[in-house]
């Protein structure tokens, strides 16, 4: 009854979608604000007629959270559904081979049936809206086994500060037994696997400043600190020749995996040919003494995600910059503290200025690891549901991801979160061109009801 609802409502369902993604809710450009603000209301319309009760927009000093309920038992167990509705900007336009807020549908050797091409097509519209079109098919064929809520928020794109605010001040609106986050992937189409832990985030913005004002590179070249060449043979030293970050202490709680961990993490299927060929590379690199899986999942990492500085313009223009900037992200691993990482990375990167320049570290957001364990209800529950859409039993697979809000939501709540996303490594989420497969996207809506009755049985 439930697939012959979905089936029956497809086209229905698609539309919604590349309506939601026709909006461009960019929580980190102001110039977008109204826009987010209107996806929030989208959010909150499509609950409704789902059949969500108490729909509300729930005001923050930022942008809205989107809350909803449906409670048909107190003695039933009550599933908080979590996704966000802002999307990271579509820079650099350009690259887009069509328009990022114009979605279009093309086909791709990953996905022969389609994918939908815009942003936030994977992340996180098109996974958190499966969760809609689910409970609206249980609810229109009165199969819902139990107690949902849903927060859906619209600042997880700038680091979720406001929902850390809003969930501490809510416990009782949102108590809960499990969390249901859909922000993840799987492995392929063919390989279906579960999220069991995320990297946690430190993310920085460092500021070199050198004259007061741009100079002349032939009058002063040569004579005067330039920041931009500071800025990047400071850069240049928080690695070492093996890949291992330099600041003192980083390493401090990073605790080292046995062999037998090792082992079973190198069961999960993976070609190294094919990842390097699907990003275009020649060969890998990274941290010496571990493989690629290990060094995108659960070893830390140190990234520069933006620099500039001087001119960029058209042309050329001889000038030595005054100033120059550099955006860094560190992913991080269990036992590793975010406040800790951020007080160390400025400690250092002001220690390893020259005296001819002075520095200034800006802190941004951060958030903790997150490990899920494989032996509850919870965990079971989605894994007897994918294996019964995808045929196979999922595969238990760390992410190299960060979402802050799990490990808040295990502080706050005390309730364990479940990652049971849909989309994958190849869908270039925060890339031009991102995409979600038309596949993807409808097996989430099949496969959501399933964890639901799975979890009612389970508790019983």
């Amino acid at each position: 009854m439930i697939n012959d609802y979905i089936e029956k409502n497809k086209d229905k369902f698609l539309e919604e979608l590349l309506d939601l993604l026709r909006i461009p809710s960019v929580s980190a450009d102001p110039a977008y604000a109204k826009d987010v603000v209107k996806t929030a209301d989208f959010v909150a319309a499509s609950l409704t007629k789902a059949g969500a009760d108490k729909v509300q927009l729930c005001q923050t000093a930022g942008y809205p959270i989107v809350y909803g309920e449906k409670l048909i038992d107190p003695s039933l167990p009550t599933v908080l559904v979590y996704g966000h509705y802002d999307v990271q900007p579509a820079d650099p336009v350009e690259l887009w081979d069509s328009p990022p807020y114009e979605p279009v549908i093309k086909k791709t050797d990953i996905h022969p049936e389609g994918a939908i091409f815009a942003r936030g097509a994977c992340d996180d519209k098109g996974q958190m809206y499966m969760h809609v079109k689910a409970f609206e098919t249980m609810m229109e064929t009165n199969s819902l086994p139990c107690n949902v809520k849903f927060m859906i928020e619209g600042e997880e794109e700038v680091g979720s500060e406001n929902l850390g605010i809003f969930v501490a001040a809510n416990h009782e609106k949102l108590a809960c037994d499990v969390i249901l986050i859909s922000d993840t992937g799987v492995i392929a189409n063919d390989i279906p696997s579960i999220c069991t832990g995320l990297r946690g985030l430190s993310y920085v913005e460092v500021e070199v400043t050198g004259p007061n004002r741009d100079l002349h590179s032939g009058l002063y070249g040569g004579a005067v600190p330039n920041p931009i060449n500071v800025l990047c043979e400071m850069i240049a030293t928080l690695k070492n020749q093996d890949k291992h970050i330099t600041i003192p202490g980083f390493y401090d709680d990073v605790r080292v995996l046995g062999q037998e961990e090792r082992d079973e993490m190198a069961k999960a299927p993976f070609n190294l040919s094919e990842y390097k060929k699907s990003i275009g590379l020649k060969d890998v690199e990274g941290e010496a003494g571990f493989t690629t899986n290990e060094r995108n999942s659960v070893r830390p990492t140190l990234d520069v995600n933006g620099i500039w500085g001087g001119y960029i313009g058209e042309g050329a223009k001889t000038v030595i910059a005054s100033k120059a900037y550099a955006k860094i992200s560190m992913r991080l691993v269990p036992n590793q503290s975010s406040e800790k990482i951020t007080e160390k990375f400025q400690k250092h990167f002001e220690s390893i200025a020259p005296p001819s320049v002075s520095v200034k570290v800006t802190p941004h957001h951060g958030g903790e690891a997150a490990v899920t364990p494989t032996d509850t209800p919870e965990y079971r529950a989605a894994s007897m549901a994918m294996e019964t859409t995808y045929g196979k039993k999922p595969i238990p697979q760390p992410s190299g991801g960060s979402i802050p809000i799990v490990a808040l939501f295990e502080k706050e709540l005390n309730v364990k979160t479940v990652l049971m996303g849909f989309g994958l490594d190849s869908d270039a989420i925060h890339s031009p061109n991102e995409h979600y497969g038309l596949f993807n996207y409808f097996q989430g809506i099949k496969t959501i009801p399933l964890y639901f009755q799975n979890y009612a049985e389970l508790k019983k």
